[in-house]
Order: C-alpha cells, then sequence, then structure tokens
C-alpha cells in the first residue's frame, strides 16, 4: 500500500499562485510515478502531470503545460505541484496519485479544494 496525503489546498484570485503538497509513505519502493488529477464540479477526473519516481522526469497536460510545475523533494519524501497564473477553469478537487506501473494509478489521496475566482 501507498499513502498520499495532501494539503495547501485553499481560495485564490485569477493570476495568483498555490502550492500543493502531497506527502508520499508505505510501499513507496513500488511507485513508477506520483501526480496529479482534477476533477471540477459536474465533471469528470483529468490527469494534471506526474513525475517519475526515479528519474524524475515530469509529463503535464496541455490545459496546464506552462503554467504548472511538479517536482519532488526526496528526503521528505513530498511531491508539490506548484500552480501559477491560475484561472477561473483551474478551480477543482485536486487529488494526489501514485502509480505502479504504466495505466491507471493505483492510489489516490483523499482530494484537496482549490478554488480561482475574483
Amino acid at each position: 500500500q501507498v499513502q498520499l496525503v495532501e494539503s495547501g489546498g485553499g481560495s485564490v484570485h485569477p493570476g495568483g499562485s498555490l502550492t500543493l503538497s502531497c506527502v508520499v509513505s508505505g510501499r513507496t519502493f513500488s511507485i513508477y510515478h506520483v501526480g496529479w488529477f482534477r476533477q471540477a464540479p459536474g465533471k469528470e477526473r483529468k490527469f494534471v502531470g506526474h513525475i517519475n519516481w526515479s528519474t524524475s522526469n515530469t509529463d503535464y497536460s496541455d490545459s496546464v503545460k506552462g503554467r504548472f510545475t511538479i517536482s519532488r523533494d526526496n528526503a521528505k519524501n513530498t511531491v508539490y505541484l506548484q500552480m501559477n497564473s491560475l484561472k477561473p477553469e483551474d478551480t477543482a478537487v485536486y487529488y494526489c496519485v501514485s502509480w505502479v506501473s504504466l495505466g491507471d494509478p493505483r492510489y489516490w489521496g483523499q482530494g484537496i479544494q482549490v478554488t480561482v475566482s475574483s
């Protein structure tokens, strides 16, 4: 099992920034990627991005590329989602997720709300 605990959500004005954190624990040796999905009200969950647990290579959805950055602190087993130039359409519940192989994520955090509004 892998446990994922998010923090850092909240409300921000359009154009602002916010950083989410995800503390990873448990069977971390089994992890392939750690990343983020989000779910806006009334919509399905969508991929935001991920970081490879071994190489730290990153990948992002087109909707956030250039605005969001995923990074990792190895000593703290923490993954960060730095979100800049936030837009109202970024409003969603953000989930930290982990993969143990290619395909769908195996483990999910509880989710954290991010609201972008003037």
